[in-house]
């Protein structure tokens, strides 16, 4: 679903009277319920740009940072209690995420890398596992399969972005032991049949939200619906402290697994009491507890997480709107467009090509606009392509099987390709209807400029 089939009156409603008007202007007049631009020289040509001054995005986070954020780390700092203790801001923060997303239990851990790691913990991947996950991911998703010591298995992703729950299947050996389920750039997954495939196959959905936090896939949101899920609230995430991470689940075992790895096998601090004292003895572990002034932080974060959820949706609404009815218009798809972030709206111009045209047009016009970002096409990286370990006998390539997968281009073809002709601009939580009338006003622009060509 791309909502191409959005009407003018449609786009009236969402935009209102005012932010419609201020869109048109300028820029065309209605005709038979579609909207007829005036051919304008593009400002890449030396024509007038649509903003004198940039419009960009940063990051969300901060924009919204207040007293109540400040007020949550003056009580730490008061309190001259920074580490993690029964009744502090993380445990508080722990409890309330949970709650907000509808989840049984959380852990709050330094990072999303340390999330992944605690959660490969508790799914018990290691040697002679592989793990599939997207040919496009960040490379926290590999390095801690790797880390793990088991195989990582790359399927490529669909016009989503996202994991194509069509390659799936090809990936699938009697090794597998889990699927990563990346939600990137604020777009959900597709999860029904991610998940019907791994029930059919008994494999385990670990879903990556570090890029989708407040994001939903029909009504439930992201980080609930596989076996466990993880989040970051790094500088470029939604809500944020800087760094941080979360692990969610609603499986007590896996929680407790995912507990004990982030804390030297221990249950003693902040462990949810209501599973008591746990049913698994302790085991090697590492020490990724998060600590008291990032606890504080995300507790004031996430009082705004809806607010800025909603802000990026309706912004981005009234961009898809706004611009529905462009001749031959090809829009990312989304698992769920209603639950999408709707942190860019990026188009299929078709060619790299013409990709990179359309973004220096519309840069040209005053608008942030780049090719999909926040990953990387890992099978095409040196280190990846090379399988490099911090140490030569690391068991991941060390098996018949490890040393027999080839990485590199030739595996992700279908990636490197869907990534190569989409192109996108970038939407902020705190964009005015102006600011959003000049999105739109330039994308119909520099497109039908570039249509017209």
């Amino acid at each position: 679903m791309n909502d191409r089939k959005t009407n003018r009156r449609e786009f009236l409603e969402t935009m209102g009277a005012v932010g419609a008007a201020s869109a048109l202007m300028g820029s065309g007049t209605a005709l038979g319920g579609f909207l007829a631009d005036k051919p304008e020289r593009l400002a890449i040509d030396g024509g007038t740009p649509v903003r004198s001054s940039g419009l960009g995005s940063g990051s969300y986070g901060p924009l919204f940072y207040d007293e109540v954020e400040e007020q949550e780390l003056l009580d730490v700092l008061r309190s001259k209690s920074p580490f993690r203790r029964p009744g502090g801001k993380v445990a508080l923060f722990e409890q309330e995420y949970a709650a907000h997303i509808g989840a049984k239990y959380a852990i709050g851990v330094t990072s999303g890398t340390t999330a992944l790691y605690a959660a490969m913990a508790a799914l018990e991947v290691g040697p002679g596992d592989e793990v599939i996950l997207p040919a496009w991911n960040w490379y926290a998703d590999y390095d801690v399969i790797v880390l793990s010591g088991a195989l990582p298995v790359f399927a490529e992703v669909d016009d989503s972005f996202d994991i194509d729950p069509g390659d799936i299947e090809r990936c699938i050996t009697p090794r597998t032991k889990a699927i990563i389920a990346a939600h990137l750039e604020g777009c959900p997954c597709d999860m029904d049949p991610i998940l019907e495939i791994a029930r059919k196959h008994k494999l385990r959905v670990l879903e990556d939200c570090a890029q989708c936090c407040g994001g939903k896939y029909k009504g439930k949101y992201v980080g609930t619906i596989g076996d466990i899920g993880i989040n970051s609230f790094q500088l470029s995430k939604t809500i944020t402290s800087g760094e941080g991470g979360a692990v969610t689940t609603n499986d007590p075992v896996l929680y407790e697994r995912a507990f004990r790895f982030h804390d030297v096998g221990v249950v003693g601090r902040s462990f949810n009491e209501s599973i008591g004292g746990g049913v698994l003895a302790g085991f090697a572990s590492c020490n990724f507890r998060m600590n008291e002034f990032t606890g504080a932080v995300l507790r004031g974060q996430l009082k705004k997480l809806e607010i800025i959820c909603s802000a990026l949706r309706a912004n981005a609404k009234k961009v898809r709107a706004g611009i529905a009815d462009l001749p031959g218009l090809k829009l990312r798809k989304s698992g769920d467009i209603e639950g999408d972030l709707g942190m860019r709206i990026f188009l299929d111009m078709g060619t790299r090509e013409r990709r990179d045209q359309f973004l220096r047009a519309i840069r040209a016009e005053g608008i942030s606009a780049n090719g999909p970002g926040g990953s990387a096409i890992l099978p095409t990286d040196g280190r990846v392509a090379n399988k490099a370990t911090i140490h030569p006998d690391w068991p991941s390539f060390r098996s018949p099987q490890g040393q027999a997968i080839q990485y590199g281009a030739e595996c992700c073809p279908r990636t490197i390709d869907v990534l190569g002709r989409h192109g996108g601009v970038t939407i902020g939580p705190k964009y005015t209807e102006e600011d959003v009338a000049d999105v739109v006003k330039a994308i119909r622009k520099v497109y039908l400029a570039m249509h017209k060509a």
